[in-house]
């Protein structure tokens, strides 16, 4: 009988009597090899369930509570069962097969967690947020930027349950990476959460570097000549991006901090070494989007101060064209007046001598203002 036949039966339990009943129960159901990347054809949130031992894929088809029986019978090896958005009955057999605590196997199954790390007895419960970069031809103020998702881990001695939530962040890439490396699995369950925690948080800088470039896009755009006709809508849809970004990262600073730091029984003190280097990067990440959003800070108040600015300049503009008109208009006004004494009413070159004023006052006028900068 194949591991992934029984699993296929184990997820579909709600409540199990122990590993007897599930393995008398798995029996009945037919063969079917879900040890792939691939999400299951018969539509199990069930993508992957492996045995290692010392570090290798274990390559007999076993059944997943013989699996389970057997590597904590021999004290060597563990199971590492994936799982994709699954539903709380499909999940309520493994957390029995498990012995996993209801709260954690609550959060697992709701998802939209705060990146945290638990400990509930020997079983650690850790939640890493998950971002990927969305392309876009040009940025707008409806674009979205960052797309994140969860990943949610259950690591015993002899275990490790992987549950993903979101389209993006598949471990199948991470987990032959790690299969080419048996040194590093032969160290256990452990191993395989530091990579996922490297592995989320290389995600993360890949994604600033690209948020980087959008950014350096709206201020190199900004601080153009027409910088002032720039939609403001871009820069804030680029701080909400920024803060789903920030959401994701920030948090899970205390998580990996103790996780490097703090003794733990399922993490050796040879894995936290490797912590440490996780945390290094995350830092790293932290400190990106910190100057990042201060960035996009000063990016906002010099638009909004070239907004300013223009607008000042059109009211200038404005103003000096006003004052042009005023001088026409004034005398327009005074030779409008009906009165019999008038200067220069009946002469013959009255109203050529009364335009020629008119223009050349508009000229001083233009001139002067075009001096000072006004038009």
């Amino acid at each position: 009988m194949s591991m992934a036949g029984n699993l296929r039966k184990v997820t579909g339990l709600s409540r199990v009597g122990g590993l007897r009943k599930v393995a008398r129960l798995a029996r009945r159901r037919p063969r079917v090899d879900l040890s792939h990347p691939a999400r299951s054809p018969l539509g199990s949130s069930v993508v992957n369930c492996v045995t290692y031992q010392d570090g290798v894929r274990v390559p007999q088809c076993t059944d997943l509570v013989d699996a389970v029986r057997m590597v904590r019978k021999t004290g060597e090896g563990f199971v590492w069962l994936g799982l994709h958005e699954p539903t709380d009955r499909e999940f309520a057999g493994i957390a029995e097969l498990f012995d996993l605590h209801p709260l954690a196997v609550e959060d697992a199954v709701e998802a939209h967690q705060r990146p945290k790390l638990e400990h509930y007895g020997d079983t650690l419960f850790a939640v890493f947020k998950t971002v990927c970069y969305v392309e876009h031809e040009k940025l707008t103020a409806t674009s979205e930027v960052v797309n994140t998702g969860e990943i949610m881990v259950f690591v015993g001695k002899d275990f490790v349950i992987t549950v993903r939530h979101g389209r993006h962040g598949s471990l199948g890439p991470l987990r032959e990476e790690l299969e080419a490396h048996p040194y590093q699995l032969s160290k256990g369950p452990a191993a395989v959460l530091h990579a996922i925690a490297d592995h989320v948080v290389d995600d993360y800088l890949t994604v600033t570097d690209a948020v980087q470039a959008d950014i350096d896009q709206v201020e190199t755009e900004v601080f153009t000549e027409t910088g002032a006709r720039v939609d403001p809508g871009r820069i804030y849809q680029m701080k909400r991006e920024l803060l789903e970004l920030k959401r994701a990262v920030v948090p899970l600073g205390r998580p990996v901090e103790d996780l490097a730091t703090r003794p733990i029984r399922v993490i050796a003190p040879e894995i936290q070494a490797y912590f440490r280097d996780v945390l290094d990067h995350l830092i790293r990440a932290k400190e990106q989007i910190a100057a990042f959003d201060e960035l996009l800070n000063s990016i906002l108040q010099a638009h909004l101060a070239q907004v300013t600015v223009a607008q000042n300049e059109d009211m200038r503009k404005i103003t000096a064209w006003a004052a042009v008109i005023a001088v026409p208009t004034m005398v327009c006004g005074v030779y409008g007046m009906n009165f019999d004494h008038i200067p220069e009413l009946h002469w013959r070159f009255g109203y050529p001598l009364v335009m020629a004023v008119m223009g050349g006052a508009c000229l001083v006028l233009y001139r002067g203002f075009r001096r000072n900068g006004w038009l």
